[in-house]
């Protein structure tokens, strides 16, 4: 099944209202001209209504980085699915940040799934293994218990996006190597095979994240079973994001061509 290229940029925390303004200036004419993908900007919660309004009447989509399971109550600080409805069409859930500095667990990202597609949203679940497992071959088992917690509520019809984001890869600089995060997705897409059935574990986009740039990119967008990237530091540069966009769209289109 053909798989429409996705590329995301999570800005973290990162870009005040006024960064933001000129991030998006700086990357809207080139990126609103490139067909054929699925874009989003992932800004802070204090940029995403400014955001979102620049985005209005082009084909880049806005998401929000994180989000609470509960659609309302006292949760101070917290950000529920409806509110990023009025605003985005996307969120990212589970990320490994998330996961280590706030202590999200895999039963509560199960349960911002599921919140997020009944507000209408699509969530973006990131998975990934840390320093350790990766050292004692524990990869799969992590994966398998990530995504699968993560699916248990959800439909077969769900409308979700799955990145492969290995924590030692974040950030640092060293990205996996695009046989290991191929096979990594593949992986991934089995484990949505089981839970959610072979249909949508052939529709269902699956991204590798982790120190991914206009320079390396094409290598993991040419493998078979990664759809596009979740990216952060190169997301934070115009010029840069500009170009892992187009390489990425341009590696997408000779994969598609030498498949048919």
């Amino acid at each position: 099944m053909a798989r429409t290229p996705f590329m995301a940029g999570n800005w973290k925390m990162n870009c005040t209202i006024v960064e933001a303004k000129a991030l998006v200036n700086g990357q809207l004419t080139e990126l609103n001209a490139v067909t054929d993908v699925d874009l989003v900007l992932c800004p802070p919660f204090t940029a995403l209504a400014t955001v979102a309004e620049m985005l209005k009447g082009t084909s880049i989509k806005a998401g929000a980085q994180s989000m609470h399971f509960q659609d309302r109550g006292a949760f101070t600080g917290e950000i529920s699915a409806p509110m990023i409805k009025e605003l985005a069409d996307y969120v990212i859930v589970g990320h490994s940040e998330r996961r280590i500095h706030f202590n999200d667990k895999d039963y509560q990202i199960g349960l911002k799934m599921a919140a997020a597609l009944k507000a209408g949203l699509t969530p973006i679940l990131c998975v990934g293994e840390n320093p350790d497992q990766k050292e004692n071959e524990w990869t799969e088992s992590v994966l398998a218990q990530q995504v699968l917690t993560a699916l248990r509520d959800l439909n077969p019809s769900a409308n979700i996006v799955v990145a492969y984001e290995p924590v030692w890869a974040i950030g640092t600089g060293a990205p996996a190597q695009p046989e290991e995060a191929n096979d990594a997705c593949r992986f991934i897409r089995e484990q949505l095979a089981s839970r959610l059935g072979d249909d949508a574990a052939a529709r269902t986009r699956v991204l590798y994240g982790g120190s991914v740039t206009a320079r390396n990119v094409a290598d993991f967008v040419g493998q078979s079973d990664i759809d596009g990237c979740l990216v952060g530091t190169a997301a934070l540069r115009a010029d840069e994001w500009v170009q892992v966009v187009k390489n990425g769209v341009e590696t997408a289109r000779s994969k598609a061509s030498a498949q048919a």
